[in-house]
């Protein structure tokens, strides 16, 4: 084997409609590592891309709200285990993105793989947490059931480039919503690369959908858009979170705020995430059925 042999660099690109297209626009921007050195060049989503990943979780959206909260159990599943295989190529993006040791890095992938295998597990359980029969007064029955809320905007955490992103994106698709997800800015490279993943897990295309690129620019046009139902702030710090909830308030999409933080110090991703982001997105529908005439019996069903 030739010791001139050149190194094949990745080009990263844009993960919409489960398809991998450069931003529309033809820009990229340099990607850097904690001490400055070049990394890639990522693609800098426009407003077109952001337009075009909507249509696309839009169309995924039927199916996938749709299918067995048993099936989207299994499809998060298939997640956790294509990113196990891959493990190695994560660490050392995640290791650059975030000026970590490889061994921390390791620890962050691992916990970002965990992450998916725990939201997996909620599919199927989250409805009898927040649904069930109420007591009502009369012959009826009186269910509530949660609904997925439809397309959702969410702003990846700039700082936690991996399992920030896992831990807002798969919350999101485990009810039952699509995602068009706007990486962290500045360590974007993790979530391009978990596009190729989503790509080969069983997950339909526009399910979920990655830009990169500048947060503001991106999320713009995204929280005024008329066919997004919701959005999820916590990559926005409060300048832009303030513009974005006014913007958001025209259609009454759902909004999640950033989450606070202690003073000086960043939010811990690593904790018990608890079900707050699966039920952040959901509604509750209510049905009202008779249980019928009483018979002679005195019984009724």
């Amino acid at each position: 084997m030739s010791d001139n042999r050149l190194s094949v660099f990745k080009t990263y690109k844009l993960y919409v409609g489960g398809k991998f297209p450069r931003s529309e626009s033809g820009r990229v921007y340099e990607v850097t590592d904690s001490k400055g050195k070049w990394l890639a060049n990522a693609p800098q989503s426009s407003r077109k891309d952001a337009r075009d990943a909507v249509v696309a979780a839009r169309k995924a959206f039927g199916g996938w709200s749709s299918a067995t909260a048993y099936n989207r159990g299994q499809i998060l599943y298939r997640i956790a285990e294509m990113l196990e295989g891959r493990k190695d190529q994560f660490v050392r993006e995640v290791a650059d993105a975030e000026g970590l040791s490889k061994s921390k890095a390791a620890a962050v992938v691992d916990a970002a793989i965990d992450r998916w295998v725990w939201y997996a597990g909620w599919t199927d359980k989250i409805g009898q947490v927040v649904g069930g029969a109420n007591p009502v007064a009369g012959p009826f029955f009186n269910l509530s059931t949660p609904e997925p809320t439809g397309v959702v905007t969410v702003l990846a955490p700039q700082k936690s480039s991996f399992l920030g992103l896992v831990s807002v994106i798969a919350p999101v698709i485990a009810t039952g919503n699509t995602a068009v997800v706007v990486a962290s800015a500045h360590s974007p490279l993790p979530a391009l690369s978990l596009g190729e993943v989503l790509a080969t897990s069983d997950l339909p295309g526009g399910v979920v959908n990655i830009l990169s690129g500048r947060t503001a620019e991106i999320a713009a046009p995204l929280a005024s858009h008329q066919d997004v139902n919701a959005i999820d702030l916590t990559g926005a710090d409060a300048a832009l979170a303030k513009e974005l909830e006014i913007a958001a308030a025209d259609n009454l999409k759902r909004v999640l705020s950033p989450q606070s933080v202690d003073e000086g110090g960043a939010f811990d991703w690593s904790a018990d995430p608890g079900t707050h982001r699966l039920t952040a997105f959901l509604e509750t529908k209510t049905v009202w059925h008779p249980t019928g005439a009483l018979g002679t019996s005195g019984s009724s069903y």
